[in-house]
This record gives structure tokens, C-alpha cells and sequence, in this order.
């Protein structure tokens, strides 16, 4: 059975969130609690100080009121700058960072006048929790208001975010990762003969490939490499637990899945794509996937594969034993997941791209059905010389 493989668009451009949200929004809100509770006591005391000075200064006339007005001026100052600042000042944000450690940076920085006004401003923001870790680009002497304002406009971010589309293979991630964070490529692979510091399930058996989640990510440059596949995998894992898939399950949906997403371009295609492969597993016949085939060669730009190929004697090759592969073949997405979780109803036992320039792909129950089909398939390429 020959079945194009074809490049897809991330269909999952969701920002990955801040890991420990809840537990970060629920630390947020119990300091916001306690910061109130102190500025009602700070203020309390500083009414009660105002107010003996001015006795003092009614009292005692006009020494008092060269002695005391420091004073009295330093208590009724305001703890905050107005307006928007002026020049540039680099600002970065970390995983889990508190409102309270976000305003000591930014007053340590001279952006605010004070942390606590900084607290302040993000105590009244219902939103000041979803700051996203990253790199921002702020003025000096801001207000609190206007500070918090641009740290929770994702577009201030001014480190690049690296969108990782599905259906990669873990050496075109870390790729991607390197290039877009700029930390050497040998960092990644270092970080990979580790699994035990990525998180990896006991199933993987040490191999990244399938966990490592294709979305939008926003790594500051100075998260090491370890951290950022971390982050990848445990997302991998939190959209499996999502779909109920549960912990023992997760490799075998995680391969059907990345075969899938291999195969299939148009969205409606994958439920049934995934119902070949669960026909074909029932009945103990190979796959016969091509998309196996370019795994072990790490082949990509033609359709379809060679008789030479096809004779590669590898555990990943569907055209020579039967099941499934030992492990995923790349990183699938929401989409393929969902497939191979719920394939479509449907007695289908072959499918070939028969345009795989626009992925249109045709299904069939039976051996004279996939013929005509191919045939479809070969007028392709020899339309197309050297795509096949």
C-alpha cells in the first residue's frame, strides 16, 4: 500500500502555559491576601505618625516645621511613577515568578518605583496571573499600572517564539529548538541520552520520539536544553491524559497517532486512516505504511517508497513484519491523537494519496479497489517526474 507523506501546518498554536498555573494563580492569590493585610497596617501606621507630627508642628511652630516637614513629606509620597516611562529596559520573566518577585525585578531594574506598587497594580488585575515567562522590552519610571499593562501583552515579548509543527522527527525538533534559541545543537542531543531528566514514561524506553509535543513554545535562551523537552514531553503527556488516554495506553496511541499524522493531510482523512491501521492490526496484516519507511531512512520530499526500501530490514519497516512499529515515527498532534483514540466506522483496508501534491487521498475495502486506486497514484508521477 503506498501512501504519500505529505508537510503539515501546526494545527496547535497555543502558547504553552507557565507549568503549576493553578498552583501559581492559587500562591498569587493567597500573597495578594497577605499584601493587602500589610499595606491596610503600613497605612494605619503612617495616618497615626502623620498625624503626631502635625500636632507637633501646630505645637511648636516654625522649627518643628523645618525639623518634621521631611518627614511628614517622605510618609504622604506616592510609592508609584505616572505615565508610561521613556527609554529601554530588558525584563525577564521566569517560569513561576510571583507578582511579588516579577515587582522586585522590575524596581531593582528602575522601571517602578517600588515593588510593592507593582503588587498593588497586579492585586486589582483579575488577568496578572497569566504572565507568560519570557524576555520584555519595558521603559524606566513606569507606572505600576502601565508596567503590568505590557508584561500582559504576549506581543512585548522580545524573545522569538519556535513553533514545532506536527509531524516532526525528534532530530528536526531539536533542530528547530537550536536555531530559534540559539543554544548549541549538541546541548539537545546531550539532553536526550539523559530520558530519565526528560520525563519520559517507562514505556519509551528512553526515546523521545512521539513526546516531543508540536506547538508554539517561547523558551527563554537562557532555559537549558533539558528544561525545554521537559516542558515538550510533559505537554505530550498532559494532552494524552486530556483525551482519557490512560498511562499504559499511551505508547500504542502515541505510534497509531505519529503514523497518522504521517499519512493523512486533510483532517477528515485521519479518522479513517486510523481505522485501516486498527482493520489491518485485526486481521494480522502488515501496515504496509510508507511513512515507516521514510522513519528508517529519514527520507522526506518524494512519495512513496522502493522495492530496495521496502526490503530494509528494520523493526520499523511495516512492509516486513507486521504490528505496529517498536515506538512513534514522529510527533503527532491533538488531531492525529484524537484519531487514533476514536477511528471512524468503516470496513476499509487500503488507502493510497493519489494527489499527493494537494493530499487528496482515496480508500478502499479490497484489493481491486486499492489497484484502481494506485493506478491513480502512478498517472500522478509520471505527470510528475522525479516526486516519486
Amino acid at each position: 500500500m503506498k501512501a504519500g507523506h505529505g508537510q503539515h501546518q501546526a494545527d496547535d498554536t497555543a502558547v504553552v502555559a507557565p507549568t503549576r498555573r493553578s498552583e501559581r494563580r492559587r500562591r498569587e492569590e493567597e500573597q495578594s491576601r497577605r499584601s493587602k493585610r500589610r499595606r491596610r497596617v503600613r497605612s494605619t501606621r503612617r495616618t497615626i505618625v502623620l498625624l503626631a507630627a502635625l500636632s507637633l508642628v501646630v505645637g511648636t511652630g516654625a522649627f518643628a516645621v523645618s525639623a518634621l516637614w521631611p518627614l511628614v513629606t517622605s510618609l504622604t509620597a506616592s510609592n508609584d511613577y505616572t505615565g508610561s516611562g521613556s527609554g529601554a529596559v530588558s525584563i525577564a520573566v521566569h517560569d513561576g515568578d510571583s507578582s511579588r518577585t516579577i515587582g522586585a525585578t522590575l524596581q531593582a531594574a528602575g522601571v517602578v518605583k517600588t515593588a510593592g506598587a507593582f503588587e498593588d497594580a497586579a492585586a486589582g488585575n483579575a488577568h496578572s496571573g497569566s504572565i507568560q515567562p519570557g524576555t520584555y522590552a519595558l521603559h524606566s519610571k513606569m507606572s505600576a499600572s502601565s508596567a503590568l499593562a505590557v508584561l500582559l501583552n504576549p506581543l512585548n515579548r522580545t524573545n522569538r517564539g519556535v513553533t514545532i509543527r506536527e509531524g516532526l522527527w525528534t532530530s528536526e525538533t531539536i533542530s528547530a529548538l537550536a536555531a530559534a534559541t540559539g543554544r548549541p545543537l549538541a546541548e539537545y542531543t546531550a539532553a536526550l541520552k539523559n530520558p530519565a531528566s526528560l520525563g519520559l514514561p517507562a514505556q519509551a524506553k528512553g526515546n523521545a520520539e512521539g513526546y516531543l509535543f508540536p506547538s508554539t513554545y517561547s523558551f527563554d535562551p537562557k532555559t537549558p536544553a533539558a528544561e525545554q523537552l521537559q516542558a515538550m514531553v510533559g505537554k505530550s503527556l498532559d494532552e494524552l491524559a486530556k483525551l482519557g488516554v490512560s498511562p499504559d495506553k499511551a505508547q500504542q496511541v502515541l505510534t497509531i497517532a505519529s503514523i497518522v499524522e504521517a499519512e493523512a493531510r486533510a483532517a477528515a482523512d485521519r479518522p479513517k486512516v486510523a481505522r485501516v491501521i486498527e482493520n489491518r492490526l485485526a486481521k494480522a496484516m502488515p501496515l504496509q505504511m510508507d511513512s515507516t519507511v521514510h522513519f528508517i531512512s529519514h527520507r522526506r520530499g518524494k512519495a512513496g517508497t522502493s522495492n530496495l526500501e521496502r526490503a530494509i530490514r528494520s523493526p520499523y519497516n511495516t512492509y516486513v513484519f507486521a504490528g505496529l512499529p517498536p515506538g512513534p515515527i514522529d510527533s503527532p498532534g491533538s488531531s492525529a491523537m484524537q484519531a487514533a483514540i476514536n477511528p471512524a466506522p468503516g470496513s476499509w483496508m487500503y488507502f493510497v494519496a493519489v494527489n499527493p501534491t494537494t493530499g487528496e487521498t482515496r480508500f478502499a475495502i479490497d484489493a481491486a479497489g486499492h489497484a484502481a486506486n494506485v493506478k491513480l497514484f502512478l498517472a500522478w508521477c509520471t505527470k510528475n517526474p522525479g516526486q516519486c
